[in-house]
């Protein structure tokens, strides 16, 4: 018996079809190119606490391991560790946009991150059928930090002091045997930004910052910071596409960008220094963004590389 022929798909949909086969015809150079590499990918802002955002995340990394490339997931959580310590009745306060982190507040972020959130993380991609893993820094002694250092200048003596930010921290070395052992695997990388100190202290570290100096200690071919913002912004409000150390330089210097955007932009800096070819600042509320920005050619954010 001769099965009947389907009837013809209404030209919306048809239409629909053939985009989605130029997109993939589109990306398979791309898949080429970067199969067998490695991209560190800061999972952050207010995507983490959008159910469907993370869901989209989480098939969008299974899909990158299942293409060849090596994602290692690197995450935040400063508003959920805000919630926990608000609940707790911890008093938490900041300088300069970061946390002043005592015994009794690092114990809390330990617990939130290393805990609640990267365990989410990780049931998110295995639900999307990958095989992640958790970790934090102090795992295989992943990301050994230091205290970190910042003045604060007095606004009538003009004298600067030290600031005491208590258990806030930056990597100071970065062990990758662990991680490279997973690129011969199908784990996915999942990692808390809490580091050990030389004296077994636990550190909380800003989570670009970890990811930066992650991508920098396995060579990455991308450091991706998905953040609350199209990318960086030129003084017309428009998207920079792509642009040189020398250019990101400037654009500090200048005053084009600021704020929250200046630690961003120093952390991709740092990272192509060490050895990154390319560091993207992209908006982490536009689902599917990083495919976006992998696999088409107009991209999806800001790139940052070499002159």
């Amino acid at each position: 018996m001769i099965e009947p022929h389907k009837s013809s798909p209404p030209p919306t949909s048809r239409e629909e079809w053939l985009a989605k086969a130029r997109t993939l015809s589109e990306a398979l150079p791309y898949m080429r190119q970067y199969s067998g590499r490695t991209f560190v990918i800061k999972y952050g802002g207010h995507a983490m606490g959008d159910e469907a955002l993370g869901q989209s995340f989480a098939r969008d990394i299974v899909l990158l391991k299942q293409v060849g490339i090596n994602p290692v997931v690197v995450h935040g959580g400063g508003p959920q560790i805000g919630q926990m310590l608000k609940r707790l009745q911890i008093k938490s306060e900041f300088v300069d946009g970061l946390r002043i982190t005592d015994q009794e507040t690092v114990e809390i972020v330990e617990m939130v991150l290393s805990g609640a959130i990267n365990k989410q993380i990780v049931s998110l991609i295995n639900d999307a059928g990958g095989k992640a893993i958790g970790l934090s820094g102090k795992d295989g002694h992943l990301m050994q930090a230091r205290k970190l250092r910042r003045t604060q200048r007095d606004q009538d003596s003009a004298i600067e002091n030290a600031l005491d930010l208590g258990f806030v921290g930056e990597p100071q070395h970065i062990n990758p045997e662990l991680l490279e052992l997973f690129e011969k695997s199908d784990i996915i990388p999942v990692i808390a930004p809490i580091g050990h100190g030389r004296d077994g202290e636990t550190f909380n570290i800003n989570a670009d910052t970890a990811a930066g100096a992650i991508a920098g200690a396995l060579g990455a071919a991308r450091l991706f910071l998905l953040t609350d913002v199209a990318g960086v912004l030129d003084k017309d409000k428009s998207l920079i596409p792509e642009m040189s150390l020398e250019h990101a330089r400037m654009l500090m210097g200048d005053g084009t960008a600021s704020g929250g955007m200046i630690p961003k932009i120093e952390t991709c800096i740092a990272a192509v220094e060490q050895g990154v070819e390319a560091a993207v600042i992209l908006d982490g509320r536009v689902p599917h963004a990083l495919l976006l920005e992998i696999f088409t050619e107009g991209g999806a954010g800001t790139l940052i590389r070499r002159d």
